[in-house]
């Protein structure tokens, strides 16, 4: 999702309170509050097939899944996020309503316009995490996925899967299939080449 607006700094608390009153969804990083610009059709149709693939996937474990709408806050941070997908295994998590804290797995899918974000300053953030096993780029123009995974030496590994290739989330012990993770998805536009 994109950034739209930049809005006034503010506390933590005071984004909280302000932002349940918002028809539009925000990101509040270090003090400062972000409009969430609309997302297109196959973004939303990829989160949803990343979504679905992991509530059927956990049902009936510990383990939950939320899309979109749910905020995670790293500890410490004075900063919320609104990741794509997360899933938390977590008991202190299923007791917060609004603030999940405790993800195993975070999923974005990339936009163009937030692709660079999602990838540095936003990964950076969910570094902090200490929970966080996973986190995975779903490219829509590539149809490739880059999963990190963090080792048992705390260092984020990547973990290639190319066009064709199912994606392991090993996080949760679930692989989606690339015919589940793109299902009612257009192909990516074409460029055209242009010549001298």
């Amino acid at each position: 999702m994109g950034y739209a607006a930049k809005l006034p700094v503010m506390s933590a608390d005071e984004f909280l309170a302000w932002e349940a009153a918002q028809a539009q969804r925000h990101e509040f990083v270090n003090g400062e509050v972000f409009a969430m610009a609309g997302a297109e059709d196959r973004h939303v149709t990829v989160t949803g097939n990343v979504y679905m693939s992991l509530r059927q996937a956990l049902a009936g474990t510990p383990c939950r899944t939320y899309m979109t709408d749910m905020k995670v806050q790293p500890l410490g941070s004075a900063s919320f996020f609104y990741p794509d997908v997360l899933v938390t295994c977590s008991g202190a998590d299923r007791a917060s309503a609004l603030v999940k804290h405790e993800p195993k797995l975070i999923v974005e899918v990339l936009s163009p316009a937030t692709a660079a974000y999602d990838r540095g300053d936003k990964f950076a953030h969910y570094r902090r995490i200490a929970s966080l096993e996973e986190f995975a780029l779903v490219d829509l123009d590539s149809r490739r996925t880059d999963i990190y995974r963090k080792g048992g030496d705390a260092l984020w590994v990547l973990h290639p899967c190319e066009p064709g290739q199912p994606v392991l989330l090993a996080s949760v012990g679930v692989t989606i299939t690339t015919a589940a993770l793109f299902a009612e998805v257009d192909d990516p536009p074409t460029r055209q080449a242009t010549t001298a």
